[in-house]
């Protein structure tokens, strides 16, 4: 929902009900209404200004997906208790028993979880495809497909998505492109490049605090009248409510999120030059080689660079292991899963976040036993951090 000049900007402004800079807090589960009426009009139709109960919708909530919706250019959004549960609902929107999902084969492990062993109990089957090969893509498309699943940048191997080749593929074969924003808010807007719904875990870079868990899923006012619908919507029904006092915090975050996402980059994009110079492996989108370098520079918005994201290529489990003990000890961040925070975070996602993928698989698409990914913090002096990474990096043996 891009700023129209047309409109009147006070449509665009938000306030508390005192006049408060930051919209008031609704710490109500449920509302009254002056007539039964009202209330029997309610549970057959949404109607502006009008709140039911906050499984299906809350007056904070709906703050927080306007200005998700503003960010995404997209019509609507809707904001859940986690990532995960923006993901699923999405699907389950969509599909029924026998439908198929083609999704790009290395995506977060949560996500692959829930195609490959949660959701064939209920009849929903999924194909994994290097989604980076058009025609690989339009091979394993049947008559049974519904969904093109990919992420825009992927985790955690940071392939880029060539989402207006896959808009064309969808558009051909009558299908709904899902792309999964996680790892690069603002840098890339994939409603824009052809997507048909966007997801996030809002719980990484869009809140950026690393106290909360939730998503959101940005989709136009049909998909998310679809999903809230008080009768056969996966979001009504499935019930993942974002608390209202979490949705407050994350809109004042969302405020500085241009600001975080630029350093953020910044600092990726330093660390990723000078680790490259030292013969580290690095995969990082920002450097030249990269194979999807040219592709993300004509795809991303200016002014927020690559994105916060790296991995690290140490060839081993083991020596990937002491490296981040070393980090953590020279404090050059913490060894967690995650992204997004102001510290640097880092795993080893073979053994954590993409552990639900078997070994095989893993190795089939390249994700190396010693693939170390960070998150790059916010740090000030990013000179420093190099300087102890490159320590690191000799103490392990690396350099």
């Amino acid at each position: 929902m891009a700023f129209d000049p047309g409109k009147n900007v006070q449509d665009y402004l938000v306030f508390g009900e005192f006049g408060g800079v930051n919209p008031s807090i609704t710490d109500s589960s449920t509302y009254t209404f002056m007539n039964p009426e009202t209330m029997e009009e309610l549970f057959n139709e949404e109607k502006e200004g009008c709140f039911l109960y906050s499984r299906h919708w809350n007056p904070t909530d709906k703050f927080l997906a306007e200005a998700l919706a503003r960010m995404e250019d997209s019509e609507s959004a809707l904001v859940t208790a986690s990532g995960m549960a923006a993901i699923s609902i999405t699907l389950l929107q969509i599909c029924e028993s026998g439908d198929e999902i083609i999704s790009g084969r290395t995506i977060y492990g949560g996500t692959y979880a829930l195609l490959k062993n949660f959701l064939p109990r209920y009849g929903i089957n999924s194909r994994f495809v290097n989604t980076l090969d058009i025609e690989a893509v339009k091979a394993a498309i049947t008559d049974k497909t519904k969904i093109i699943f990919c992420e825009s940048v992927s985790n955690p191997l940071l392939e880029v998505a060539d989402i207006p080749a896959l808009r064309k593929v969808a558009d051909e074969y009558n299908l709904t492109l899902v792309v999964d924003n996680t790892f690069s808010p603002m840098i890339i807007s994939p409603f824009r490049l052809g997507a048909y719904i966007v997801v996030h875990s809002m719980t990484k870079f869009i809140n950026g605090t690393s106290d909360c868990v939730a998503g959101c899923v940005c989709a136009s006012d049909e998909f998310i009248r679809q999903l809230t619908d008080i009768t056969s919507g996966a979001s009504m029904l499935l019930g993942p409510v974002l608390d209202a006092f979490r949705a407050a915090s994350i809109l004042k975050n969302l405020h500085t999120l241009h600001i975080r996402m630029k350093k953020h980059s910044e600092n990726a994009l330093y660390l990723a030059r000078r680790l490259h110079e030292l013969g580290i492996t690095v995969h990082y989108p920002g450097l030249p080689h990269h194979p999807q370098h040219k592709l993300m520079a004509s795809l991303m918005n200016p002014g927020f660079g690559f994105g916060g994201m790296l991995a690290l290529d140490m060839e081993d489990a083991p020596t990937a292991n002491k490296l981040m003990q070393r980090m953590q000890e020279e404090q050059v961040g913490y060894l967690a899963v995650s992204l997004g925070y102001f510290k640097t975070l880092f795993s080893s996602p073979g053994h954590s976040t993409s552990s639900e993928i078997p070994p095989e698989e893993q190795k089939e698409m390249g994700l190396s036993e010693g693939l170390v990914r960070m998150s790059i913090g916010l740090d000030n002096d990013i000179e420093e951090t190099f300087r102890r990474i490159k320590k690191c990096l000799k103490e392990v043996g690396k350099l």
